[in-house]
């Protein structure tokens, strides 16, 4: 039954503090409640096209935000979430015009307003016109280590590494401890080789900072490679575990490899002996995958060979082969893994396209979708 001693800017409290948490079903029903008392709180509706936002749900988000512009079409939150909602549909004109509508209403020196629009553009893509936004934050904003850092991020996605890391610098002496700068500027200096510059940033950072393993796994390189550390030293193991929750637990297949693994490595500490693991690892996969679609007339022989072009050279063998093949030319000596993922962050950055580096077939499939080599077979 309808709480009817509540006013409407209470409604849009709890909503507000149920979206906070995630409760997105009962931050609707809430706002509906709401609406039904006062279905002209332009509030109300904005809360609800959120809600759906956050649950994917576009087209009733769409039809919320334009209910609310209906009653208030200069309402800068119901702007800025149609806008958003426009370019789920891939109608990007008319998303920045709503997101510019802002702008001619004088909402420029809304920080908060205007750091949401740049993010919202640069997840789908449009960086120039992120990084515009951003630089209208900075500009009514200047002390805003948040909004200069986003021109960073923008700076980096447009192959401009020299002013992000400038634009990222400048930002951490305005705020030493924006840790999310602090990563992304150390990863770029990975990149370009600067590897002490790189370990000093990603070291101020914690293991619970990060929310994926590349930026782990190069502070684990650099502090064993820099540091002189050992595997297992206990200044490693935070950041071993951080790893191991990202990943996830592994399976019974994973656990047999790494026990392989840990096996071989004993017996020998040959070159040879990782890539022999490495093949077994691959055959082996190729056998649990034909299990899977009831062929076990399928044997190791039969593992196709494929062939792939890159700037440099020419790449044949299996999916894994290949992948070895180009660390190898680079020179990396580090585990498959962590050499895909390492290539998927830079590949990225180059391209904006998002590449999988879960497998060696995603890896290169996903690097030939963002244009970086081709598959000839």
């Amino acid at each position: 039954m309808p709480s009817q001693f509540l006013s409407s800017e209470e409604y849009d409290e709890r909503a507000h503090q149920l979206y906070n948490e995630g409760e997105y079903d009962q931050a609707l029903d809430i706002l509906r409640e709401g609406i039904t008392l006062y279905p002209n709180a332009v509030e109300l509706h904005i809360g609800v096209g959120y809600a759906h936002h956050a649950r994917e749900e576009y087209a009733w988000a769409r039809r919320a935000f334009e209910e609310a512009l209906v009653l208030d079409p200069e309402h800068e939150d119901a702007l800025a979430g149609l806008g958003e909602t426009l370019l789920k549909f891939g109608q990007r004109e008319a998303a920045l015009k709503a997101f510019r509508r802002s702008l001619e209403l004088g909402y420029a020196d809304d920080l908060d307003l205007m750091l949401q629009i740049g993010r919202a553009l640069f997840r789908e893509g449009m960086i120039e016109e992120a990084r515009e936004f951003f630089e209208v934050a900075v500009q009514n904003t200047p002390s805003s280590a948040e909004a200069i850092s986003c021109v960073g991020y923008a700076e980096h996605r447009m192959g401009e590494d020299d002013e992000s890391i400038v634009t990222l610098r400048k930002a951490l002496r305005i705020d030493p401890d924006h840790v999310e700068a602090r990563i992304y500027l150390g990863n770029i200096l990975y990149d370009r080789g600067d590897y002490e510059a790189a370990l000093y940033n990603l070291d101020k950072s914690t293991p619970d900072d990060h929310w994926d393993e590349l930026g782990i796994w190069r502070l684990i390189e650099l502090k064993k490679s820099i540091y002189k550390l050992n595997d297992g030293d206990p200044e490693l193991k935070p950041w071993e575990e951080r790893v191991r929750e990202l990943i996830g637990e592994p399976d019974d297949i994973d656990e047999m490899l790494a026990e392989i693994e840990a096996h071989v490595l004993e017996q020998s500490g040959e070159p040879e002996a990782r890539g022999q693991l490495e093949l077994f690892g691959v055959l082996l996969t190729s056998l649990i995958d034909s299990q899977g679609d009831g062929d076990s007339t399928t044997t190791v022989s039969e593992v196709d060979e494929h062939r792939i072009v890159t700037g440099e050279r020419t790449y044949e063998g299996t999916w894994e082969d290949i992948v070895r093949q180009m660390r190898d030319h680079k020179g990396a000596d580090v585990p498959l893994e962590q050499y895909m993922a390492i290539e998927a962050r830079r590949g990225y950055g180059l391209t904006g396209v998002e590449i999988s580096w879960r497998d060696a077939e995603s890896f290169i499939r996903g690097s030939a979708d963002a244009g970086l080599l081709r598959i000839d077979r």
